[in-house]
């Protein structure tokens, strides 16, 4: 039975331990992908927004590639709990990239210039609706996910693997698959100290 919206998104958390043995269909992640990017808002309907997703041999390599730099960076420090990170993601079944085309975005600066200022604030925006709903997507098949940050140290060579433009910026990294592993409790702050009704 589908689940409900509400229910989606509170059962949307990140799920760190994942494989590739997943029930879910590549044709319905697509569908799932090309959804999110259609239909997700942006700023003057801009849809600046540039998925990238990477399965099998890619997807292992975008994490090759992650560790390879990252242990670059550490040098001679302990990288184990590091490398256990890039294992647990590397484990799942694939990893969505999430950019922004930069060129829209100047291009919009250039046109609008009383909101030039604003436009890489909306595009940043925009993205982080995108990672919501393709995420919350992805919960609604069984399928769970994180969502990582590794740029912009990985950007150049990731951009060079897949022949990704140069105007696009990259954003975010979302690892996915089938949930081996549940989170945690999750806490929140009291309600009454966030949100505001005023009449």
């Amino acid at each position: 039975m589908p689940k409900d919206f509400y229910s989606v998104l509170k059962e949307r958390r990140s799920y760190y331990g994942i494989n590739k043995d997943i029930s879910v269909s590549e044709e319905r992640i697509k569908e799932i992908i090309e959804f999110a990017v259609k239909y997700t808002p942006s700023a003057f309907n801009s849809q600046t927004a540039r998925l990238v997703v990477l399965t099998g041999d890619a997807h292992n390599k975008l994490w090759d590639i992650t560790t390879k730099t990252l242990k670059e960076v550490v040098g001679n420090g302990d990288f184990t709990g590091t490398q256990q990170k890039m294992d647990s993601f590397k484990a799942g079944y694939g990893t969505v990239l999430f950019f922004e085309d930069e060129a829209i975005v100047k291009a919009l600066q250039e046109q609008f210039a009383l909101y030039a200022d604003n436009f890489p604030i909306w595009s940043e925006q925009a993205s982080g609706m995108h990672q919501l709903v393709v995420w919350a997507g992805l919960e609604a098949e069984g399928l769970g996910a994180s969502l990582q940050h590794y740029n912009p140290l990985i950007d150049e060579e990731v951009k060079r693997e897949w022949d990704i433009p140069t105007t696009w910026k990259l954003i975010a990294q979302m690892p996915f698959g089938n949930p081996t592993a549940q989170p945690g409790e999750k806490e929140f702050k009291p309600l009454e100290e966030r949100v505001k009704f005023i009449k």
